[in-house]
């Protein structure tokens, strides 16, 4: 410990390169003169999202009267009709993963293999690291295993490696600094560069923008990388390479498998970025078209375009919703696209990975930031000269969190209905004399169908991801055939049905804590799983536990249809403790 230097510069001049200045002005988001598109969208791509929406709304519009039926009667009361506009603005997001799967599936179907193009590269890139209080091992271990990929190409000259260090900790500070001296002293040819801001302003978007405007003039591209990223040298050059070909490009975002699962929980989630993933990557991919998102990592970006339009401004009012973007990807490859310059997915380049949170407590701690960092986006959803699909894909992000809530006050407002049936004698002559009776009714028959469509649209997206692993000869063998890739499927969407509840009451909790103003903090990531005791899971959840059996007291009391429909939602939670603690311990296979 009395090696450690109170460091009062951002970095020891050993490790980092001469600086090459770069200009990133701050953008606005109130004003942006009208200028020419470099890039728009062809008649194909606008037919390929007429056909999208079209067939979205269509589903969403039949199973919404549906529903309407169900529960609807003459005249619909105020509560039905909240019901029935819930179930729509919950379903039409299933709804549109559903047929952006639909059409991932048939892309890959007539797909036909991409040629190789092996030209040397042109241009230079640096692969940027950007790190924060992270196990400092792991993380050069990984870079390490890059870096010597790499350094066996004779295209190695076109590549530096930089560690964007905003680490607070002195102690992992310094050990860092130790590693990358370490890392510089191997039989390597390629310089792995290493700065430390002692302050972290702007979080991981300040530290990539910092990298920009001091070294961003030595290099036409950068790959930007997560602590627990991994990428190989063919994807590295694969990447540059498109970048060359494609002028108007301004970012190219891959679709990274998981790697490295070795719980439960994470297993499953590596499953399913394996198997899911490539259906849904080619759907996303048909339709985005150049107007792409990005992930924050593992994307290869021009960094001339990126300085040029990606300066990002502190958003005004208090925080969680005002000050620095925190989920600033969204936000970037708006402003990339709202400049001309093309942003989209290569889910065809392979060779991309990241980790995964090991448990349910870790995956919640993350989503924790993400929630607050899209929901920071309804201040950017009506900034000036953004394209209409990315605002789409700001409120797709915003949506992602609130369909949480709104799928909980749907099931309350079922719950008062139910309620309501069960205590109140209906009314039969709500209008004063009539020949006839106004008949309440609850179409058991038409809510079996509308269950079945319901859990139709939610499984194709699984089930269409699944004919395509098995008609793949390397994922099918990957997994070990197809004896058992559909039982690891089965146990996927089982476990998943019992987490779902859980992350219902989670995200929603979440939501509201960012509504009432509570901000969330920028901890580092738990990257390896710790031991977890059954006394820290009981503790944690509970209360889901004693929700489920609140619900389930309250539905039995109701009638034993309303307990039955409902116990997919009151099951879950009741089980949340051994549910979360099996999960979250080491299995070596799913």
């Amino acid at each position: 410990m009395d090696r450690l230097i109170s460091w009062e510069v951002d970095s020891k001049q050993d490790l980092i390169p001469d600086e090459q200045p770069l200009h990133m002005p701050i953008q606005s988001l109130n004003e942006w003169p009208a200028r020419e598109a470099i890039v728009g969208p062809t008649v194909f791509l606008s037919a390929v999202r007429v056909v999208l929406f079209s067939a979205t709304f269509a589903l969403t519009g039949y199973a919404t009267w549906g529903m309407y039926k169900v529960v609807g009667q003459a005249t619909a009361t105020t509560l039905q009709v909240v019901l029935v506009a819930l179930f729509a603005l919950t379903f039409f997001w299933i709804a549109l993963s559903a047929v952006t799967s639909l059409f991932g599936f048939i892309a890959l179907l007539i797909r036909r293999p991409i040629r190789s193009d092996k030209v040397p590269p042109q241009g230079r890139a640096a692969i940027v690291l950007p790190i924060y209080n992270e196990d400092t091992e792991a993380v050069f271990a990984s870079l390490l295993e890059m870096v010597k990929e790499l350094d066996k190409r004779p295209e190695r000259t076109h590549f530096d490696f930089f560690v964007l260090s905003d680490t607070s900790d002195l102690a992992i500070a310094n050990a860092e600094y130790e590693a990358a001296l370490l890392a510089n002293k191997t039989e390597i040819g390629t310089k792995i560069f290493y700065r430390r801001r002692v302050t972290n302003e702007g979080k991981k978007s300040g530290n990539i923008a910092d990298f920009v405007r001091r070294w961003g003039g030595a290099y036409d591209y950068m790959i930007v990388l997560d602590a627990d990223s991994y990428m190989t040298a063919d994807t590295m050059l694969d990447l540059v390479r498109a970048m060359d070909r494609d002028p108007a490009a301004g970012l190219i975002q891959t679709v990274p498998r998981l790697r490295e699962g070795c719980t439960l929980f994470a297993r499953l989630q590596q499953f399913g970025s394996e198997v899911y993933g490539p259906v849904l990557g080619a759907g996303l991919s048909v339709w985005h078209g150049t107007e792409g998102n990005y992930w924050g990592h593992n994307a290869i970006i021009r960094v001339s375009a990126f300085a040029k339009t990606c300066g990002l401004p502190v958003l005004t009012g208090r925080k969680p919703f005002g000050g620095h973007i925190l989920s600033h990807d969204f936000v970037e490859a708006a402003l990339l696209r709202r400049a001309g310059f093309a942003v989209y997915m290569r889910p065809d380049i392979h060779g991309s990975f990241e980790g995964i949170p090991p448990t349910f407590a870790d995956f919640a701690i993350r989503d924790r930031r993400w929630a607050q960092g899209n929901l920071q986006h309804t201040k950017i959803l009506p900034a000036a000269g953004l394209h209409w699909i990315s605002r789409f894909h700001l409120l797709n992000g915003i949506m992602s969190y609130l369909a949480s809530p709104l799928w909980l006050l749907f099931l309350a407002t079922g719950l008062v209905l139910s309620w309501q049936a069960a205590t109140f004698p209906p009314d039969y002559f709500p209008n004063g004399f009539a020949l006839f009776p106004t008949w309440p009714r609850f179409d058991v028959e038409r809510a079996v169908a509308l269950l079945e469509l319901s859990l139709s649209v939610l499984l194709l997206p699984k089930l269409l991801a699944w004919l395509a692993a098995i008609m793949d000869r390397e994922t099918r063998m990957e997994w070990g055939g197809i004896s058992a890739l559909t039982p690891m499927l089965l146990a996927e969407i089982g476990i998943s049905a019992m987490l779902a509840p859980i992350m219902m009451l989670v995200q929603s909790r979440f939501v509201a804590e960012i509504l009432l103003g509570k901000e969330v903090g920028w901890a580092a990531q738990q990257r390896q799983p710790d031991h977890v005791t059954i006394r820290d899971v009981a503790r944690a959840h509970l209360g889901h536990t004693l929700t489920g059996f609140a619900l389930a007291s309250l539905t039995i009391s109701i009638s034993p249809q309303v307990w039955l429909w409902l116990s997919l939602i009151w099951l879950p939670l009741l089980l949340s403790i051994p549910v979360i603690f099996l999960t979250s311990r080491p299995r070596p296979e799913l």
